[in-house]
């Protein structure tokens, strides 16, 4: 259909002629509320953040530049809006002593910069103890 027929029918219907594939032969055109059609193209852009759960494992006898290196990526998950969990396993006789993974988890709390709470508490669950960090919203 030629573009002054397309222009009619559009007007008749109250809605717009917009060009869709400029580069095709002959060009494509259609009739469509473009304000509905940017507003649809603007929802779809602006969809929220999901907020993963990023996993950090430590062990109970930790040296102390992994530790700091753990730390690092705790505090750059949390920057980056997401959360961070960090779970400690127990091997073998390990667990009879679980106060010292306790000790850790102090240290990490201390270390920690930024705007964050923790969401669950280090608790002890079977073999592992487990606390999840959440950036403050």
């Amino acid at each position: 259909m030629s573009v002054r027929e397309a222009l009619v029918v559009a007007d008749k219907r109250e809605l717009d002629l917009v060009e869709v594939s400029p580069t095709a032969n002959p060009p494509v055109c259609k009739i469509l509320d473009f304000g509905k059609y940017k507003y649809q193209l603007h929802k779809k852009h602006t969809q929220r953040k999901t907020i993963d759960v990023k996993e950090v494992k430590v062990r109970p006898q930790v040296g102390e530049h992994d530790l700091q290196l753990k730390i690092r990526n705790i505090n750059r998950f949390i920057e980056e809006g997401d959360k961070a969990k960090v779970v400690m396993y127990f091997r073998g006789r390990e667990i009879i002593r679980p106060e010292l993974g306790m000790k850790v988890y102090e240290r990490i709390i201390q270390n920690l910069t930024g705007k964050y709470q923790i969401e669950q508490q280090p608790r002890l669950e079977g073999n592992h103890i487990t606390m999840v960090v959440s950036p403050k919203s």
